[in-house]
């Protein structure tokens, strides 16, 4: 029941008149008005009061509602956030792996493999022409990984790589000049000078080659080849591995 609906009944309910009442005296009709009055204020009064708690549960009910909403929506933005961060913890363990392993990789020292050699280890050598023209340099300045064969002249990888080499021939002009790098049997490249009269003659020439593990490299002379070396070291060989495979 809404506020005017009560007011009238209010209203038609002051006008009905109990028979008999033209007749009581003016103090009975004046506390039956006082007492009536104050009874419609606290109809009204309450009326009010239902009114305005009415209001306020509607507007509690809204916000309850709105809160509601909001709840609803910070929730998905947390399951949300939950996803990425279980995509992220997924990314950050495979990348703290692949540090792991190039920790493990780098940890690793690649193989330490170089020497270095002359032709004469004392006073001075003629070398060739001969049947066995493998040179064989004695004097060995260094052979880190012992893959040089001081006794046979040949150089063994020890491991798979990319290895450089380098050589240097001196001679003088009764004969050819020079000397082939050899590896496995197979000519790789070389230093070269026929007979001239200018008396002497040097050269030098240099390679990366790729090895296996076992494979042999060596130093030959030319047919009718010859070259000279003391201690100053003219005739020279020398190789040392790039990186490993």
């Amino acid at each position: 029941m809404d506020f005017t609906a009560l007011r009238l009944l209010i209203l038609l309910g002051f006008m009905h008149v109990e028979p008999g009442f033209g007749q009581r005296d003016d103090m009975d009709f004046s506390e039956w008005m006082t007492a009536n009055q104050k009874y419609i204020k606290n109809l009204v009064l309450n009326l009010t009061n239902a009114e305005q708690c009415r209001s306020d549960v509607e507007a509690l009910d809204a916000r309850l509602n709105a809160t509601v909403d909001e709840l609803t929506r910070q929730k998905a933005e947390i399951d949300n956030l939950k996803t990425e961060n279980e995509d992220l913890k997924a990314r950050l363990n495979a990348t703290e792996n692949e540090i792991g392993q190039l920790k493990k990789s780098s940890g690793k020292a690649a193989p330490q493999i170089a020497f270095s050699a002359s032709l004469a280890n004392s006073g001075e050598i003629y070398n060739g022409p001969s049947t066995d023209k493998t040179l064989v340099f004695k004097r060995v300045f260094s052979n880190i990984g012992s893959g040089y064969d001081a006794n046979s002249g040949v150089f063994t990888a020890p491991v798979n790589g990319f290895y450089y080499f380098s050589f240097s021939t001196y001679g003088y002009n009764t004969h050819t000049m020079g000397a082939i790098l050899i590896k496995n049997d197979v000519r790789q490249i070389s230093t070269y000078d026929s007979p001239t009269s200018d008396g002497s003659d040097s050269s030098s020439n240099a390679a990366v080659l790729q090895l296996a593990a076992g494979d042999n490299v060596h130093m030959e002379l030319w047919d009718d080849g010859r070259v000279y070396d003391n201690l100053n070291g003219h005739t020279t060989f020398s190789g040392f591995l790039l990186f490993p495979l």
